[in-house]
């Protein structure tokens, strides 16, 4: 099961809640809950990470041939990576691009995520292989992706959420 780190919260009074961080599962509780209450809650929340994990995890072969995809369609085909892997060492990025060697690295954080948002990450990667910085030319790149904005808001909903 890995660690699981389980926060109890006398604020929380019905709603349980599980999400990992890095290699730990953090649980979020109602200080209510008896063990016996907890520990069911604890099992059945991980068992579900771990399946919706297995489902969405893409090989690092699997997100080259996505990210090829993605700018065959969305960005004419010019970006073209050498390389795009997992990686679980971007704490506070949702993924990277080193311009010089072509590379994209996605945090593992994102395993899991809805596909769209996933392919956001990507899209705005590749778009700086074509643009480095975050420039008005970027993200114009970057918003011919239709899914910019809905995935925009789910990340920032997630970011706000782990503060």
């Amino acid at each position: 099961m890995g660690e699981v780190e389980i926060r109890r919260s006398a604020r929380r009074r019905r709603t349980v809640r599980a999400y990992r961080e890095g290699d730990k599962t953090i649980v979020l509780v109602p200080a209510h809950l008896t063990a016996s209450e907890e520990a069911d809650h604890v099992r059945d929340l991980v068992e579900r990470l771990d399946r919706r994990e297995r489902r969405a995890r893409l090989s690092d072969d699997d997100l080259m041939a996505r990210a090829r995809l993605l700018s065959k369609r969305w960005l004419g085909g010019e970006p073209d990576p050498v390389s795009v892997r997992w990686v679980g060492n971007q704490s506070t990025r949702w993924g990277s691009c080193t311009v010089g060697d072509g590379t994209i690295r996605l945090s593992d954080r994102l395993i899991g995520m809805p596909q769209h948002v996933v392919d956001y990450v990507l899209v705005h990667e590749l778009a700086h292989l074509v643009e480095p910085g975050h420039t008005d030319r970027f993200w114009a790149l970057v918003s011919r992706y239709p899914e910019t904005e809905r995935a925009k808001g789910f990340l920032e909903g997630v970011a706000w959420q782990r503060r």
